[in-house]
């Protein structure tokens, strides 16, 4: 299982991540205001599928590396380290704009097949989420425990906190819009955001 100290920087790192304004965050925001915060449940489910699929993957992927090629996954852990201190910096220089944003045109439909569907593609084909999970998720491993466990753990922790984001985002739709409408707002967002990716960057890098 997930050792406490590991637990405890992986909860605050991925809360924060998860509410900085990104894809999925911005898609769930405009659905809610336009067709309401029920109907965007549809896209949430997609939305989590989609994430579930990229971290699992993840967290697989990294595993397989972990126990044929030691020498690699301690490559990785570096390159997972730099890339999250590069993304730190990033968030840090983005001013009064998400360093994160991008998100997909938000087509206001009442079906359920179409939302789901937007959800999942929305969260599989960004490209950022793939890149931020791999840098992530691999140092979290234990490879003296069972994969399952911690792959059980790991995996719900994630789908929890960015449900618990995405309907935050639709619920508030107009607060917050207008907060994000303040440069200086989402300035501080990027740079607390920022520090604790850095923070864990160099953590993950070094442990």
């Amino acid at each position: 299982m997930l050792d406490l100290s590991r637990f405890a920087l992986f909860v605050p790192t991925l809360l924060l991540v998860s509410l900085t304004p990104g894809m999925c965050m911005m898609l769930s925001l405009s659905l809610g205001m336009s067709i309401g915060v029920r109907r965007t449940l549809w896209m949430m489910i997609g939305e989590l599928v989609g994430v579930g699929l990229v971290a699992v993957s993840a967290v697989i992927g990294a595993a397989a590396i972990m126990l044929r090629y030691p020498t690699l996954f301690m490559a990785l852990k570096w390159a997972g380290g730099a890339y999250l201190v590069y993304l730190g910096v990033t968030m840090w220089r983005a001013q009064g704009t998400s360093a994160m944003h991008g998100a997909p045109g938000a087509a206001p439909t009442l079906r359920p097949i179409p939302l789901i569907t937007q959800g999942f593609v929305t969260a599989v084909a960004n490209p950022k989420g793939w890149a931020f999970f791999i840098a992530l998720l691999p140092p979290f491993l234990n490879a003296e425990t069972a994969l399952a466990p911690q792959l059980t753990v790991l995996i719900s922790l994630i789908l929890t906190i960015e449900f618990s984001s995405l309907l935050l985002y639709a619920s508030s739709g107009r607060l917050v819009r207008s907060l994000l409408n303040e440069p200086r707002n989402v300035m501080w967002l990027n740079r607390i955001a920022g520090s604790l990716m850095i923070g864990v960057g160099i953590w993950l890098a070094l442990e």
